[in-house]
């Protein structure tokens, strides 16, 4: 049987202004064994600062082993998302990202197709992802290190759409991070979907989405950026960890959410449930 861990993506602490080790910290004493930091290209003021959670890639990647260690707890994967669309953009931050995740021992990087370029079409779209994704993966092989693609954008809010960016490039560096609450946002079944994928499954994002949340935006939107507490919303969770009980490999479920309230009743929660 697969085991599943508990993570949590930093997220939670982005309106606490704190920096990227606070921010691990919190996770550790909640009770995580895993955090998904955020990472970005260049400088910028708040996380200079520390004002925010998110490492910038020229930044030392073993700041994040070590903020890891001194927590107790492990990287789950890093939040790299780049829009693969557009390749002066996705192609060498996807690389960067690959490069530094395997530095810092971070065995996935989580991506989406990202908002595309207002003037291309849809086939010419899908070249410039396999450009992207074929560049990247080329050095994930080389590292052990995974690409997890999340459905999050225009393309991949349908199983088939998802399914039509995987098979771009043959790779077994190339895998899903499962978004639950997205894929409800989009319209779709989680669990449905969440069953013809198990077995490219590299990593889950635990997202709920509130009633009021669903209500609102079923399907007007592609994603959101977090939840709100696992176990306060629509997900059928009970289901959802029974079908990856059965996925091939071990998996962390990442929880997205916006608060460290949110993260406490969310950990307290499915902990309940994975037992």
């Amino acid at each position: 049987m697969t085991n599943i861990h508990l993570g949590i993506n930093l997220e939670f602490v982005r309106h606490e202004d704190k920096p990227f080790e606070w921010g691990v910290q919190k996770a550790a004493e909640i009770g995580y064994a895993y955090v998904e930091p955020m990472v970005h290209w260049g400088r910028e003021l708040l996380s200079e600062a520390g004002y925010f959670h998110s490492v910038s890639m020229l930044d030392d990647p073993l700041r994040l082993r070590r903020a890891a260690d001194a927590a107790g707890v492990q990287l789950s994967g890093l939040s790299s998302h780049t829009p693969l669309c557009k390749p002066e953009i996705s192609v060498e931050y996807l690389k960067q990202a690959v490069r530094f995740a395997a530095e810092c021992g971070a065995p996935v990087v989580n991506t989406d197709e990202g908002p595309k370029p207002t003037w291309t079409t849809e086939e010419e779209d899908h070249v410039l992802m396999r450009y992207a994704l074929m560049e990247a993966s080329l050095l994930a092989e080389a590292r052990g290190v995974t690409i997890g693609l999340e459905q999050h954008q225009q393309y991949s809010r349908t199983p088939a759409g998802l399914d039509r960016i995987l098979a771009l490039v043959d790779s077994p560096a190339l895998g899903i991070n499962f978004d639950t609450g997205n894929a409800f946002l989009a319209g779709e079944d989680p669990c449905a979907w969440l069953e013809d994928v198990a077995p490219r499954l590299v990593h889950v994002h635990a997202k709920d989405i509130s009633v009021q949340q669903s209500d609102a935006e079923r399907g007007k939107v592609t994603g959101t950026p977090v939840g709100c507490a696992c176990g306060d919303g629509v997900i059928d969770w009970e289901r959802v960890i029974a079908i990856c009980r059965r996925a091939p490999r071990d998996l962390v479920f990442s929880v997205e959410c916006g608060t460290v309230e949110q993260g406490r009743r969310s950990h307290d929660y499915l902990r309940g449930l994975l037992g």
